[in-house]
């Protein structure tokens, strides 16, 4: 297999296992090519990328700008705040305008759940999720997963604790729909309030202990509280959620064994993670950063190839 089953990458949720293989193996390639004094390749020539922003972004969008950047990729950055749709114009007529500037792809973040499978039915573009409200993040659980495989030698069998806001994240899910796929063991964390009740029926373990989720786990990923997602108060005070469920350097000192500590960003340094353990030899967090740009370089090539096919 050389090409994606699919023309989009709108979520986690329609990618086979295969597809994930093949991604990975491909950021493996492109991993490479990063490491060269000359770390710039041809393959995006004369294809046209739009990144679409409706919500606020400084990683995904530095990620992506330079992924697409490093395949010679034409490039045009699109803000909300600074477009006609302050005017009132409509998710289509903005990027149908755009589109009719003959763009091949569009990397797209928005604060609707499912708009990018919206757009994609009205569309022949391919289209790459970059976020779409507390649904998918399918590149970030891809770079995660990428980066547990290069540090333990494989997904498979391995077991990867989320801890944090695991209501309100997209990054969550699209992290668990992977892992799953991949035979990973899943574990989710947090305050009772902030796990959603149908968690289960995605085939992972609940736990409120921290001590005990980090004792279980090969890996845990940390999620920053997302109060701006939060219409009501889930729990009494960030000092308290620091308390119980932030990682701090006795709770690893106390392990009788070595796990990763992964965080997407932003960090909220004090609360779900203390900088002496943000910053140490378990953390990979910029190994994430670093292994963000050669994914996307990978998801940017294999669905540029579908679109020409």
């Amino acid at each position: 297999m050389n090409s994606l089953s699919v023309k989009h990458l709108l979520g986690i949720k329609y990618l086979t296992r295969d597809d994930i293989e093949l991604i990975f193996a491909t950021a493996d390639e492109f991993k490479e090519v990063l490491s060269r004094k000359i770390k710039k390749v041809p393959s995006l020539r004369d294809t046209t990328v739009v990144n679409l922003f409706f919500e606020n972004s400084t990683r995904t969008r530095i990620s992506f700008e330079l992924a697409e950047k490093r395949l010679s990729a034409d490039i045009i950055n699109f803000s909300s705040s600074a477009s006609s749709v302050k005017k009132g114009e409509t998710l289509i007529d903005t990027v149908r305008n755009i589109l009719s500037m003959k763009v091949d792809m569009i990397v797209m973040r928005h604060p609707a759940p499912g708009a990018p499978v919206f757009l994609s039915r009205h569309v022949e573009a391919s289209i790459i999720n970059a976020g779409d409200g507390t649904n998918e993040h399918p590149t970030q659980a891809l770079l995660d997963a990428f980066s547990i495989r290069e540090k333990l030698g494989a997904v498979e069998g391995k077991k990867v604790a989320i801890i944090g806001d695991i209501r309100h994240s997209r990054v969550a899910l699209s992290n668990i729909l992977l892992l799953k796929k991949m035979n990973a063991e899943v574990m989710v964390v947090g305050p009772p309030t902030l796990i959603p009740n149908y968690i289960e029926s995605l085939g992972v373990r609940v736990e409120y202990d921290v001590a005990a989720a980090l004792r279980w786990c090969d890996a845990a990923n940390l999620l920053r509280i997302q109060l701006e997602r939060q219409e009501i108060q889930y729990f009494p005070s960030m000092r308290e959620y620091s308390l119980y469920f932030g990682i701090n350097k006795k709770l690893l000192d106390d392990l009788d064994k070595e796990i990763l500590i992964m965080h997407p960003g932003p960090i909220n340094r004090g609360v779900e993670v203390t900088s002496e353990v943000a910053d140490s030899k378990h953390s990979i967090i910029l190994d994430q950063v670093e292994n963000g740009v050669a994914v996307r370089m990978a998801v940017l090539y294999l669905l540029s190839g579908n679109r020409m096919n």
